[in-house]
């Protein structure tokens, strides 16, 4: 079977999210036969490195053995069950395990099955815990801009990103926006810290005009990942809790791309020694086995739901896959890989190894900011280094770069003008300098003329 073949049937049936299908003209599908590790590899056996981790959630390698091994397990015995009136033993111990080793105080584990839809039971348990409290003027939601929540309705309104919201705003529940504070665009000279506290001004006045209007701030902690990579101090976390606090607001923190180690912590808030009332959990949830996502929230806010039948006051939201117990074990196993193999530490090499490998961007005429957070690196093209003049979006600078590196044996996939590497923990200090160099070429490539 040749990758044409596939390309062809494919295209005869598929519609691919994210994608402009009229491209597929000129710019082929890869179809992929097997991967392993970091490396896919396609019908004709060319091999990629996937520096993205197969869209962020990808862990511990394509076909890790330990999940493997852990999903054949759990299919002989129990592939899936309901979970209303019903339980079972995997997605017990995963939820044991979550409350154990997220930030203090979550203590409840309510489970769906994207990301999107995680962030969709957080909006409606946060503005269902303030009705049952007889607070039902509390509807609204902040958030902020260049912020990126995922892609159903709800999700979408408290998200940011401008095309989104020019396209589907008839459909969309109004929201509270407040600037970033993406370090960006501090000024000359000034810290990622003096940049976050000073942003975080909006943010105050904003939550004291609005409170008794307010459920929740729903926040990405410390990397706005779709929105370009732009990244910010943990201090900004820090006087968030503060505030919502003080001003009676619910904290949603939506670590789905950003927990399971990706920012150089376990999770993102940990940074800032807080813990959010809900934490939206997915992508590496599983390894990136299998879609399972979860928020956790605090007793407090699971009491203002528990009471007689008759009242109405139960929480309404459920999925049919909710709680899967082949993604609980896949989890499961993932978690485990944590705890048997001090991650966290060795991706500290790893990270490090990332930012060395990293120099050759930095004076590049063409590259306005290297910024990391953990195993997170962006390099922001632009025109002009000194005035971060952008390039125009039409000009799909980005796309060269893409192109380049499936030349040469690499998965990029930029965000705009972009380029960004988030790949599995697995990968070694040799493929990360070659995932540098592809880069460095595509880039010279893609700023050429």
């Amino acid at each position: 079977m040749s990758n044409a073949d596939l390309v062809k049937r494919d295209l005869s049936v598929l519609w691919h999210p994210c994608t402009q299908m009229k491209d597929h003209e000129w710019l082929p599908v890869i179809p992929v036969r097997r991967a392993r590790g970091v490396w896919l590899e396609d019908f004709e056996g060319k091999r990629y490195l996937d520096a993205i981790s197969s869209w962020w959630v990808n862990l511990f390698g394509h076909s890790n053995p330990r999940i493997n091994l852990a999903l054949a397990e759990q299919a002989d015995t129990l592939e899936h069950v309901l979970l209303a009136g019903f339980t079972h033993e995997a997605v017990i111990e995963l939820s044991e395990r979550l409350v154990e080793i997220t930030p203090p105080g979550l203590e409840r584990c309510f489970y769906a099955d994207n990301g999107s839809s995680a962030v969709e039971v957080a909006l409606k348990m946060s503005f269902h815990a303030w009705l049952n409290q007889g607070r039902p003027g509390k509807t609204r939601f902040v958030t902020l801009e260049n912020s990126y929540h995922g892609e159903t309705l709800g999700a979408l309104a408290v998200g940011n990103v401008e095309l989104y919201k020019q396209t589907y705003s008839p459909l969309l529940m109004e929201t509270i926006s407040v600037p970033s504070p993406d370090c960006y665009r501090r000024e000359p000279g000034e810290s990622w810290h003096d940049y976050s506290v000073r942003r975080f001004e909006d943010m105050e006045s904003t939550l004291a005009r609005h409170a008794d209007e307010i459920c929740a701030v729903i926040i990405e902690p410390l990397v706005q990942c779709a929105g370009s990579m732009r990244m910010y101090d943990p201090v900004y976390l820090k006087l968030l809790r503060e505030a919502c606090d003080r001003h009676g607001v619910h904290l949603i923190a939506d670590e789905i791309a950003v927990g399971f180690g990706r920012t150089g912590t376990l999770f993102a808030c940990e940074q800032a020694g807080i813990s959010p009332d809900f934490m939206c959990l997915s992508k590496g949830l599983t390894g990136g086995y299998l879609p399972l996502s979860v928020v956790l929230t605090r007793n407090s806010i699971y009491d203002c739901f528990y009471d007689d039948y008759r009242k109405l006051t139960a929480f309404l939201h459920s999925h049919s896959y909710t709680g899967n117990a082949l993604g609980c074990r896949a989890a499961l196993a993932t978690l485990d890989i944590f705890r048997d193999d001090n991650v966290i530490e060795a991706n500290k090499q790893l990270a490090a190894a990332m930012h060395e490998t990293s120099e050759c961007f930095r004076e590049h005429p063409h590259v306005g900011e290297v910024r990391q957070t953990g195993m997170i690196l962006a390099i922001e093209m632009v025109q002009d280094r000194r005035s971060r003049k952008p390039y125009p979006w039409e000009e799909r600078r980005g796309l060269k770069v893409y192109q380049h590196g499936l030349e040469n044996g690499v998965l990029l996939r930029p965000l705009g003008n972009v380029i960004y590497f988030m790949p599995p923990y697995v990968i070694t200090p040799d493929e990360i300098r070659l995932l540098a160099d592809v880069a460095h070429q595509g880039i010279q490539v893609a700023t050429a003329g």
